[in-house]
């Protein structure tokens, strides 16, 4: 027969301190401790339930994390403009029969209809097909963009400095280098102060763009594209410098970028964006209109949706886990029978035998919480080391894991304990 706790046993008027509880969890311990691969076996549900929920967790925290740290770069103050490149010559000819494409003029009368538009740039987007010196990587593009897009862009240059109005007004053969870029054409070679050879054109260096985030897929419409590859210029210098061969192929321009006064108008300036891109293209669907507030905002409840899904899932082992508990601790009360009939003849209550599983269970389930929670943390960094995925393990996701290991003993352990504290002490003594 198992030692019992005397604890248990004092007298029905006495209240119970902190101090009366510490014989009942060391007592409930070395009933663990003493059959302890029975213990560890029962654990398993709770410590591969738990580590499922962190990893699982941690690997939609990352990759939503990043999507959304991409989406802010964006801007969420700002409506992004995006035209719809035709694939070939012949489509581009059907499109052009309704529509002339992104202008110049579209942006113009954009800004001087929408009121909430602080500043904003045009951009004309291409890739050289002659570089010197030559890319060691895959070949930058160029963004030809007004000196506005430094701060609507959050862009920050780390070296030399970004081009300015009047570089823009004379188009000046001036560029600023992002970071991978920089890396491919001079590699670890200082940049600023050297010149680039764009198709014909030859570009002073004069300065250098810190890395940024990149979006790994397609994000609301924004193309996949590395943003640190580029090569930044006047807008003016790349349309009479560095228009490449086949600019009749595309628009005057192929994106523009609004800067809002606030985002609580984001929504309602994108739909005059839209009329007034409809009325002007005869609707005929070559642009797109990104609002990053509202991919925002799209993505914090897909991330919620998923996190629930997720915890839905790994919850399945948590239940088996809770089951296990439940079996082992009705096992139990078969084992100690006899104990819990000499517990109640000495005067231990009800309440004292429903106590004692209780913290029996809930040790157990403590116990596999806490090793599942290394297991968790160990499985999120295998997997980003393996997969190259971004894992983020946050405080919610661990105390969710946890608490919930928690209760899951609480809940399926109370069962037994009550069943344990009705035996009759008379024939629990009698029992063999």
């Amino acid at each position: 027969m198992s030692r019992f706790s005397l604890a248990s046993t004092r007298s029905l008027a006495e209240p119970r301190s902190l101090t009366q509880w510490l014989p009942d969890l060391t007592f409930g311990f070395e009933n663990l401790t003493n059959h302890k691969l029975r213990s560890l076996l029962t654990m398993l549900g709770m410590i591969f339930g738990v580590a499922a929920v962190v990893a699982m967790l941690s690997i939609g925290a990352g990759a939503q994390q990043k999507a959304m740290a991409f989406i802010e770069q964006m801007g969420v103050r700002n409506v992004i403009v995006e035209a719809k490149e035709a694939h070939n010559y012949q489509e581009l000819q059907k499109v052009r029969k309704d529509s002339p494409g992104l202008t110049l003029a579209d942006y113009q009368i954009i800004r001087q209809n929408v009121s909430d538009i602080q500043s904003g740039t045009p951009r004309k987007r291409f890739t050289p097909a002659k570089f010197l010196p030559k890319p060691q990587q895959d070949a930058p593009v160029v963004y030809g963009v007004e000196p506005s897009y430094l701060e609507i862009g959050h862009l920050r240059v780390t070296e030399g400095r970004f081009f300015d109005e009047a570089d823009n007004a004379y188009a000046a053969p001036v560029c600023v280098l992002g970071a991978a870029a920089k890396d491919s054409l001079f590699g670890a070679s200082p940049a600023v102060g050297e010149y680039v050879k764009l198709n014909d054109q030859w570009c002073h260096v004069i300065g250098i763009a810190a890395p940024q985030m990149s979006a790994q897929s397609d994000v609301g419409g924004i193309r996949t594209e590395d943003m640190n590859n580029l090569i930044y210029a006047p807008l003016n210098s790349v349309r009479y410098r560095l228009e490449d061969s086949q600019s009749r192929m595309k628009d005057e321009i192929d994106g523009m970028y609004l800067h809002l006064a606030s985002t609580d108008t984001s929504t309602t300036d994108a739909e005059v964006v839209r009329g007034i891109l409809n009325s002007s293209h005869h609707n005929a669907g070559d642009f797109s209109v990104i609002v990053p507030a509202e991919l925002l905002a799209q993505q914090k409840r897909t991330e919620q949706l998923f996190n629930t899904v997720m915890v839905a899932i790994a919850s399945i082992s948590l239940l088996v886990g809770g089951i296990g508990i439940m079996n082992i601790m009705l096992a139990a009360i078969l084992e100690r029978t006899r104990e819990i009939g000499v517990r109640r003849a000495i005067g231990a209550r009800r309440s004292d035998i429903v106590r004692q599983f209780v913290i029996e269970a809930v040790l157990i389930s403590f116990a596999g919480g806490f090793l599942g929670l290394v297991m968790g943390f160990a499985m999120s960094r295998l997997i980003a080391w393996m997969a190259g995925w971004n894992t983020v393990v946050t405080i919610s996701s661990i105390l969710l894991a946890f608490l919930v290991s928690i209760s899951v003993g609480l809940i399926f352990g109370t069962y037994p304990a009550v069943k344990a504290a009705r035996l009759d002490p008379v024939e629990a003594i009698r029992y063999e």
